[in-house]
């Protein structure tokens, strides 16, 4: 029980430093927009609609707000 409580700490521990914090960074910059390719298929979905066939946000209600000349 002992030595499968070690190699879970140990995969964990390699998991969060190695990978998350070094390899997955490393790939997305190097991947580039390439990295948000979406694939025909997947465009289907709702979440799937690129970002110039997503309809403009609606105008924040803070738009109307007036700022005071001192803040």
């Amino acid at each position: 029980m002992k030595q499968i409580g070690v190699g879970l700490a140990a995969a964990v521990l390699l998991d969060a430093t190695i990978v998350r914090a070094v390899l997955l960074p490393l790939v997305m910059a190097m991947l580039g927009e390439r990295n948000w390719y979406l694939p025909r298929w997947l465009q289907r979905l709702p979440l799937g609609q690129s970002v110039e066939t997503v309809a403009a946000p609606p105008t924040s209600w803070l738009d109307d707000v007036e700022v005071p000349a001192g803040a």
